[in-house]
């Protein structure tokens, strides 16, 4: 059984990404990009499905951890009758190279540590093709199945019934290096020796470096400075392409089939990461995505789609892989979305939203990013009275969902914007007729007058998390009669043991079976609600709740079981940091500082 959710850890070179167990197990990791296939598959699964583990050989030995500064690289002290030893982790952010470093550092007397190493790529459907390759004085294993190619070097390793296996013992004082290398197996020759203590420094430097550029104060700094990081690391170093989570298939209901995967890029979850990114000083990294939006919707809009791979792969057709069992039973095990081929209608609008807060903050366009956005405002003129799957993707009938039609409204607002306070051409009087229609649809038919709320969609009572976004972007005021008398509605019908449900699953809207368990994003939504709307009371309390329920080193997934007090859903999500960032702000006062921009 994998270990909870809360227990793994985040090793990340952004460009893929580990996850390790609070005891010393890397139980997943994609190479060589977070969209790969994995070769260590343990998390959907158990051992036999693939995993890395170095712990002490003493089963009474106690582990405690913690990432080194403002940096991914992991550090787990461990304490056993024989002595201490930490366990440096991470993986070197260096150019063109894959590498896992586990580094041993003898601390007081001797530990001696148990390896395992059980391959199994292409998510555990293969066994490798496994030889020795070093010398007694520089051991070396190496794996290959198919393209992929894995070496791991500085440790004895024997075979053992398909795993390999050894001890490796430190005393104080002494360090033993340990690296597993991917290199696509066509290459002739094994990949040169890494330099440990340079890629470490330089490793430590570089995250370093990074997260002492945020501009954030007040509460919640140790939160906030943890969560942009999250989304430093889930943003591809050569593409660009930001992921919505490191994983694949993990439960939103435990036991259940709500398991997506979510190492793609979405174009909303990427757009809200650029805001909060950009809100806090980081504009490059937008100008960065901008350029893989343009290559990857290339063509024609009508073709554009809500989701693309990190380099912007089209076919994401979604699959599933019976070769892992799922967490803790929890099937199928799904690879690729097929959300890949829903209509969203308010993707655009957030893309929109997103790259007129990078045109505020200073970054220029170029002789194509406007002409892009025109085609995109062109693309939600033609679908503007469409129907779609909205925001949570439902695979129900389509509706009319307010949040989606909001975010048409909002796509038109900054085409006008851009036209009239920017001095881009585009016609915004045309733009500002769509706009201002779309509001009266929106007012007449969003809006339920007799109970007092926003709706779900045109024709339901029921509400929904996603209107708490209307004031993000400006569509309405926090304190507007109509949002309060929405937060009221959720307050009575999505609220669960204090944190807050995306919507009524009872209601079929979504067109599966089964319950899910409340929504961190939505929590810290109407934390920012509550900031800018006077009610501070309540949302400190509700920020220090929801900020409560990261792990150890400071990660949140997608869910949280309020009855088990755990985890649940693709971890680490980005879409819950973002959030957590918004919401630290409001309680500063910056409540959505692009929205006070807009």
């Amino acid at each position: 059984m994998p270990a909870p959710i809360e227990d793994y850890a985040l090793l990340s070179n952004c460009r893929t990404a580990a996850l390790v167990t609070g005891f010393g197990s890397i139980d997943w990791l994609c190479l060589p990009r977070y969209d790969s296939a994995s070769v260590f598959g343990a998390l959907l699964g158990d051992a036999d499905h693939g995993r890395w583990s170095l712990r002490p050989t003493d089963p009474q030995a106690t582990a405690s951890r913690h990432y080194d500064g403002d940096t991914f690289i992991l550090v787990t002290h461990w304490e056993t009758a024989s002595g201490t030893a930490e366990v440096h982790e991470y993986m070197p952010v260096d150019g063109g190279r894959v590498d896992v470093v586990r580094r041993i550092v003898g601390v007081e007397g001797r530990v001696e540590f148990a390896h395992e190493l059980r391959l199994r790529p292409d998510y555990a459907r293969s066994l490798p093709w496994m030889r020795q390759v070093g010398t007694d004085d520089a051991p070396a294993v190496l794996g290959i199945a198919g393209p992929d190619a894995v070496l791991v070097t500085g440790a004895q390793l024997s075979p053992d019934d398909h795993a390999h296996t050894g001890t490796i013992a430190v005393d104080a004082g002494q360090t033993a290096d340990i690296v597993l290398t991917w290199f696509p197996s066509h290459e002739a020759d094994l990949p040169a020796p890494l330099d440990v203590e340079a890629s470490l420094v330089h490793t430590r430097d570089w995250w370093t470096d990074w997260a002492s550029r945020i501009e954030h104060d007040g509460p919640h700094h140790r939160e906030v400075v943890r969560s942009l990081l999250v989304l430093r690391a889930l943003s591809h170093q050569d593409t660009g392409g930001i992921v919505a989570a490191a994983t694949t298939s993990l439960p939103e209901q435990f036991g259940g089939a709500r398991n997506w995967d979510y190492r793609y890029v979405w174009l909303r979850d990427a757009a809200l990461t650029l805001e909060a990114l950009i809100d806090h000083g980081y504009l490059g990294v937008t100008a960065r995505w901008r350029r893989w939006l343009l290559r990857a919707v290339a063509g024609d809009p009508a073709d554009v789609q809500i989701m693309y791979g990190l380099s912007g792969e089209r076919d994401l057709a979604e699959r599933e892989m019976p070769s892992l069992p799922g967490y803790d039973g929890a099937a199928p095990v799904r690879v690729g979305n097929g959300a890949v081929g829903q209509f969203q209608a308010d993707v655009i609008g957030e893309v929109m939203v997103a790259l007129e807060a990078a045109r505020v903050a200073g970054l220029e366009e170029t002789e194509f990013s406007w002409p892009l956005q025109r085609a995109l405002i062109d693309f939600v003129t033609e679908t503007r009275e469409r129907s779609d799957q909205g925001i949570w993707e439902i695979r129900g009938e389509p509706q009319m969902f307010t949040h989606s039609r909001v975010m048409v409204w909002a796509a038109f607002d900054r085409g006008v914007r851009a036209v009239r306070e920017f001095g881009l051409d585009g016609d915004a009087d045309e733009w500002e007729r769509l706009r201002d229609l779309t509001r009266d649809e929106i007012d007449a038919h969003g809006f339920d007058a007799e109970r007092g709320h926003f709706v779900q969609h045109y024709g339901s009572t029921e509400v929904d998390a996603s209107l708490l976004l209307l004031p993000q972007v400006g569509y309405c005021a926090h304190d507007d009669p109509r949002m309060l008398g929405t937060v009221a509605e959720m307050e009575r019908t999505l609220m669960r043991d204090g944190f807050l449900m995306r919507y009524r699953t009872e209601s079929g809207v979504d067109g599966l079976e089964g319950d899910e368990h409340p929504f961190l994003a939505c929590s810290f939504w109407l934390v920012e609600q509550y900031a800018a709307s006077g009610r501070l009371e309540d949302a400190a309390a509700l920020m220090d709740r929801a900020c409560a329920v990261t792990n150890d080193v400071g990660l949140l997934s997608e869910e949280y079981d309020v009855h088990a007090g755990r985890q649940a859903g693709n971890t680490p999500q980005a879409l819950s940091h973002l959030a957590l960032v918004r919401a630290a702000d409001a309680l500063v006062g910056h409540a959505g500082r692009a929205a006070l921009r807009r």
